[in-house]
């Protein structure tokens, strides 16, 4: 049940046809675990919290520098120094109270993946690395849990949904990060922002396209990316979506897979 205060604050909800009272309940009832209070996570975060997603779970050891504040908007300057999740569970308590915060200050990893990834609905991938993206990936297939992930460049995003441990309607499997990526880039062969800049508008745009793509998914509403990758090319400006299909070789969901565990993960 609602409060009165939430009944007023969701208004613009409960009077939308597709959302309504039984929507915003689900939103109350949902938990969503978002991996990284950074860039993509700080729109996730402040989004899900707004829309009164009932518990938001939140994952990252850093701290926040004056270099982040470009585009980390969930961070404000007082926030130099302190650490993420911290200073993110602050500003959600301020735009929410009545979102629950699940704190994680520890970088996601083989040993506790499954265990923190199996509290929630639905996972956001907000992170910078290929060897956690990869990891995320392989622990939500596992779980069998849906992973909303996002990626951005200085001027571009990309954007899927991941739900690799169902089946399509052909009766293949959907999809996975392994699907999509088979192999990971040599390290250091991709710079990032820190190396090469970015806009701070376009992780604006991509993490609040993640915050739709999770509502959507908890309010079963519109059409899914499952085996869709949506760019977002910022200086054209252009949205493009491509398909992408199910690798039978993957080793992960193929048909003979070798990634039983997240074992491969560990050093």
């Amino acid at each position: 049940m609602f409060c009165d205060e939430e009944i007023e604050r969701y208004k613009r909800h409960l009077i939308l046809k597709d959302v309504g009272g039984p929507g915003q309940q689900k939103l109350k009832a949902a938990r969503v675990l978002v991996i990284g209070a950074g860039g993509l996570g700080s729109p996730v975060l402040a989004y899900l919290a707004a829309a009164g997603v009932g518990t938001l779970g939140i994952v990252d050891d850093d701290h926040v520098s004056l270099s982040n504040l470009q585009r980390q908007i969930i961070h404000e300057s007082e926030a130099v120094g302190i650490g993420k999740v911290k200073s993110a569970s602050k500003t959600i308590r301020r735009i929410n109270p009545h979102v629950k915060i699940s704190p994680f200050i520890t970088r996601i990893d083989a040993d506790n993946a499954l265990e923190i990834i199996g509290q929630f609905d639905l996972v956001v991938d907000g992170s910078d690395n290929f060897a956690t993206r990869y990891l995320v990936n392989d622990a939500c297939y596992l779980a069998k849990k849906p992973l909303v992930f996002a990626a951005v460049g200085p001027f571009d995003g990309q954007l899927t949904l991941f739900k690799s441990y169902e089946k399509s309607a052909s009766g293949d499997p959907n999809p996975s990060y392994r699907c999509l990526f088979p192999d990971a880039p040599e390290e250091n062969s991709i710079p990032n922002c820190s190396q090469v800049g970015i806009l701070g508008a376009v992780v604006g745009v991509m993490g609040t396209l993640c915050a739709m793509e999770v509502l959507k998914e908890l309010l079963g509403l519109g059409e899914p990316l499952v085996g869709r990758l949506m760019i977002y090319e910022a200086l054209a400006p252009r949205f493009t979506t491509i398909n992408y299909g199910w690798d039978e070789n993957s080793p992960l969901n193929g048909k003979q897979p070798t990634i039983l565990s997240l074992l491969n993960h560990k050093p």
